[in-house]
């Protein structure tokens, strides 16, 4: 299947491992030419070698999301080098574990300005540009919390739910510009990030990491945590033209992790 991705420019955030890294890589090996970002400068030289690897077109930006006065520089950046970003993926990090209450309001704001203002200023920055040529992609990497609330992850499982109130809204509202925005879930996927999450659990509660590791695999239907490229694959195909039909939605992609509907 030809997704029509060939010379199409994208942005992809938090680009430098896990599921950025795999992000990257799969649009990249669809022709698309890649900017990635993230702030550690050793990451992204390493996500961008193994999309030169791939025959890949990409520039590797040393970006800190909190810092909203990066943005029009970084983006001028890709403009200029690459050209106009047609695709966007809003992939960002992950705050640290905390329970909901007793958390100083300097870190939910420093946390809400990095996860979530930091998408919403860089989305609006792109947005003119993709309405010019009535054609564009807003998808947005959250997590199951936003489904089903993560114990111990409440800082996660609040700001990235305000997400996907508001990719909904920004759907609707560009819809008949060509443009589509979506928001794509993760489970349970094998990432430095999951690795973290489960030695956090662990030392919390006083058990090995195999232990728990093996208690998460249980709960996945198909047996297993996932591969950031099978989260990366989902990824490119709705960046894609094949999936100009598909805006508004919330795709799981968790091996039958949650349960709900």
């Amino acid at each position: 299947m030809d997704l029509g991705l060939k010379d199409k420019t994208a942005l992809v955030l938090a680009g430098g491992g896990g599921l950025g890294r795999a992000i990257a890589k799969a649009l990249a090996a669809e022709g698309a030419k890649v900017a990635v970002a993230g702030i550690g400068a050793k990451s992204i030289a390493g996500t961008e070698a193994e999309l030169a690897a791939i025959g890949g077109k990409s520039i590797g930006l040393i970006w800190d999301l909190s810092d909203l006065a990066q943005i029009d520089g970084h983006i001028s950046k890709i403009e200029h080098e690459l050209g106009p970003v047609d695709i966007l993926v809003n992939n960002t990090g992950g705050p640290p574990p905390t329970p909901a209450s007793g958390q100083d309001p300097a870190v939910w704001s420093r946390y809400f300005q990095a996860m979530v203002l930091s998408v919403i200023a860089i989305t609006d920055r792109v947005l003119p540009n993709m309405r010019d040529r009535h054609w564009g992609r807003v998808i947005t990497s959250t997590s199951s919390g936003v489904v089903s609330p993560i114990p111990n992850l409440a800082i996660s499982n609040t700001l990235r739910l305000s997400l996907v109130g508001w990719s909904k809204t920004l759907a609707r509202e560009v819809a008949k510009d060509g443009i589509t925005a979506n928001i794509i879930v993760p489970g349970r996927v094998a990432t430095d990030r999951t690795k973290f999450l489960d030695e956090a659990k662990a030392k919390r509660e006083g058990r090995s990491v195999e232990d728990v590791s093996a208690e998460s695999t249980g709960g996945i239907p198909v047996g297993r945590y996932g591969k950031p490229e099978e989260y990366g694959d989902v990824v490119a195909f709705l960046s894609s033209e094949r999936a100009a039909y598909i805006t508004g939605s919330v795709i799981r992609v968790d091996g039958g992790l949650i349960a709900g509907i």
